[in-house]
């Protein structure tokens, strides 16, 4: 597939929206898994204790010691803390919506930068409108991938950043309100909680946290999970599971088709959907191995971030849908 010069447009619908039709009309069993799993608010508090632990007993330690620590222990605590967030965003802990606010704002202690009740907002429509420019948060702004291009050296840059980008693509969502009370108080508290481990502790303690932060979700296969979900390998599917053993440590994350497809089923049932309906997910390109695909991602010319797909805004163009059909391929 030669490089694209910009997102691959498509003019029909989000595929999960029919999808889930066809599964649900074949696989009717599968509305038992729908629910909710209050479970995850304990692993929620074991993982941002353990972070805080290791924060206090890194405090005086040297940098390269703090770093090690931060890339083979901390970033995956805090990825593992960033597949609960999106748990708790799609209010999958408790039933009432408050105490999944406040399970957001408890796992971000542990993120050094308050982003947990922001994603929320915005994770929302990356659902309902998947690849809509105006609405869609998880497609880099043009100018983001004309700056990086297609060379080893801009994309891997891209990937240490990937928090920072991130960051900058809400401004150009001009249909989503970027702040709320809940917004203002997850900065106040995760920042006051930041002034106490510096002041008390030491910033070593601090930069433990942010270093496990930046390596969660950049330049570190975990990082390839942002690859893996959406950038185009096959097309024209747009969506893409990974069925490694990492999904042990990251709370069945890699099943992201599964997910898209039924948002309201928790982390830990995402693969008895898989189970139960394998002939719509045996047929899909999927990933086996994220380190891999970090490689891929880095050094594959013909990869970059417009391989992804755009679609119109629906308030514009009213979208058709058309379910998506590839070959079967392990990568």
């Amino acid at each position: 597939m030669p490089k694209p010069k910009d997102f691959m447009f498509m003019q029909t619908g989000v595929p999960h929206h029919e999808r889930i039709k066809t599964i649900m009309k074949a696989h009717p069993e599968i509305r038992k898994l729908i629910g909710r799993n209050p479970n995850s608010f304990l692993y929620i508090a074991g993982l941002v204790a353990v972070q805080i632990i290791l924060a206090f007993l890194l405090r005086n330690q040297s940098l390269w010691l703090l770093l090690v620590v931060a890339y083979f222990i901390g970033a995956f605590i805090n990825h593992g803390l960033f597949v609960l967030i999106h748990d708790a965003s799609h209010d999958l802990i408790f039933k009432r919506r408050i105490w999944n606010t406040l399970c957001l704002v408890l796992a971000d202690l542990a993120n050094v930068v308050p982003s947990s009740i922001t994603f929320r907002r915005y994770h929302v429509k990356h659902h309902s409108h998947q690849g809509v420019y105006e609405m869609d948060a998880d497609l880099p702004n043009r100018w983001e991938a004309r700056i990086f291009g297609s060379t080893a050296i801009g994309k891997a840059v891209w990937m240490f950043l990937f928090p920072v980008f991130q960051s900058l693509r809400p401004p150009r969502l001009k249909d989503i309100k970027f702040t709320s009370a809940w917004t203002w108080v997850n900065i106040a508290v995760v920042f006051s909680f930041n002034a106490v481990i510096f002041m008390f502790w030491s910033p070593s303690a601090l930069l433990y946290l942010f270093a496990s932060l930046v390596f969660s979700v950049g330049l570190h296969p975990l990082g390839a999970r942002w690859i893996q979900e959406h950038y185009i390998i096959n097309y024209p599917q747009e969506t893409y599971s990974y069925y490694g053993f990492l999904n042990k440590l990251a709370f069945n994350v890699g099943y992201h088709n599964e997910h898209h497809d039924f948002p309201t089923v928790p982390w830990n049932r995402l693969p008895d959907v898989k189970k139960a309906a394998p002939e719509f997910y045996d047929n899909l390109v999927y990933h086996k191995s994220l380190t891999k695909l970090l490689f891929k991602w880095i050094f594959d010319p013909e990869l970059c971030l417009f391989s992804r797909i755009e679609r119109p805004n629906p308030s514009k163009v009213k979208p058709k849908t058309q379910p998506i059909t590839a070959v079967a391929q392990q990568n």
